[in-house]
């Protein structure tokens, strides 16, 4: 299982529109909510498809 924590920084599989493929998460719980690092748009998603879509944790 991957470890992150809220306030980690995370690069997803597939990038943003605003071309950024760099997350923060914001809220962890049954949803994990990211928040773009660059246009700060946020995005909710449910844990298992978080999981899937996940790259690489960059930093804790």
């Amino acid at each position: 299982m991957k470890e992150y924590k809220l306030g980690s920084i995370v690069m997803m599989k597939k990038e943003h529109p605003c071309k950024n493929s760099e997350f923060e998460i914001v809220r962890v719980g049954a949803d994990i909510k990211i928040k773009c690092c660059k246009c700060n748009h946020t995005i909710m998603l449910p844990r298992v498809e978080f999981n899937k879509k996940i790259k690489k944790i960059i930093k804790l």
